[in-house]
């Protein structure tokens, strides 16, 4: 299934000629990695950021202290700052970044399983979102999180 939207994503993309960046977080760059499997993708992906501590959020991508400790990395305000700095600091065209609690563990206000996803455009449209996948195990969160993003950016080119 991944690899279909893969060779999907690497067509409509390249049909585009655009470029894909991804900034990433609790998936620790396998966003990128998927997006990287099929040959030809050198053509479409430009780079990814892992910015797993909130100091590589800020030095990377720009990600501000003040949006950190008001909404905490899990938030769709961080998102969508992960999402518009990798764009920035790309030659991409699209960005998806994801910043979650993969688990074990959570807290009362964000419970574990929880992903936000950002997705920015080099012309300044941004989309966030947050899932809730649940307590489905550390890899399982990881996993579906892929699955999401892969699909998040399949639909913005459709």
């Amino acid at each position: 299934m991944i690899l279909d939207i893969n060779t999907k994503i690497l067509k409509l993309t390249r049909d585009r000629g655009w470029l894909i960046t991804t900034a990433e977080s609790c998936t620790g760059g396998l966003i990128s990695s998927s997006l990287t499997e099929l040959p030809g993708s050198s053509e479409i992906f430009d780079r990814g950021f892992v910015t797993y501590s909130n100091n590589a959020k800020i030095a990377l991508l720009g990600v501000s202290l003040k949006s950190l400790e008001k909404y905490g990395a899990v938030s769709e305000q961080v998102a969508a700052e992960m999402a518009v700095g990798a764009i920035k600091k790309s030659t991409a065209n699209i960005a998806i970044s994801v910043t979650g609690i993969a688990g074990p563990g959570g807290s009362a206000n964000k419970k574990e399983g929880t992903v936000c996803f950002g997705m920015a455009l080099k012309t300044g449209i941004i989309h966030t979102e947050t899932v809730q996948f649940g307590a489905i195990g550390r890899s399982n969160v990881r996993v579906k999180t892929v699955h999401y993003a892969l699909n998040l950016i399949l639909n913005t080119l459709k």
